[in-house]
């Protein structure tokens, strides 16, 4: 099964525990305490659009993109039924373009660590940067090895794999250990690691 049959399959039996109904308190915090000023935005493995909504009510242009066209779908419904303008794209971010790039800040909670290989998480990080303007920052939330393997539970990485991958195209502004927002009593520790496009 491919990985776009696999979370098709998860969002059509509700099987998503990463999705809050909220927009997560790392993103909120983060966004605020920088600041992150309104810009053209990209969230990336996007869901049923919580993250997105949170920022374009922040006056970001916001744009979605997820692997999962019913996950998109969703969350068309929600800015409609909201009211809210927000792009929506079903997309594999690893092997398209966005339209709507260059942006000003991208986000993933959860996309990077996902991915199979070291290749790929250079080459998610190098996909990223294509998509930011000069001055472009990344916000990803990463489950880390700080804590033991879940089963079922996110895929990990360390600070090393991290830093392998994206310095190449990143430099690390801050990389600290936090939990992946949760209602859950014992959340998923993770990185909190913010980034800014290396001029190459």
């Amino acid at each position: 099964m491919s990985k776009e049959q696999s979370f098709e399959e998860r969002y059509a039996k509700g099987e998503i525990p990463w999705d809050l109904g909220r927009a997560d308190a790392n993103l909120v915090s983060v966004v605020d305490a920088w600041p992150i000023k309104s810009c053209r935005a990209l969230d990336i493995g996007c869901g049923t659009g919580d993250n997105s909504l949170w920022l374009a009510r922040r006056t970001f242009d916001v744009t979605g993109v997820d692997i999962s066209a019913l996950a998109i779908q969703k969350a068309r419904r929600k800015a409609l039924q909201i009211g809210i303008e927000c792009k929506f794209v079903v997309a594999d971010f690893l092997k398209e373009r966005i339209d709507e790039a260059p942006f000003g800040f991208a986000f993933d909670r959860g996309c990077f660590h996902s991915l199979d290989s070291p290749q790929q998480h250079a080459l998610f990080a190098q996909n990223v940067s294509i998509h930011l303007d000069h001055e472009g920052v990344w916000l990803s939330l990463i489950a880390c090895t700080d804590a033991p393997q879940r089963n079922p539970g996110p895929p990990r990485l360390s600070a090393a794999e991290i830093t392998i991958a994206v310095e190449p195209f990143f430099e690390i502004l801050s990389l600290v250990s936090g939990n992946l927002d949760s209602d859950r009593p014992d959340p998923v520790k993770c990185w909190v690691c913010v980034m800014k496009k290396r001029r190459l």
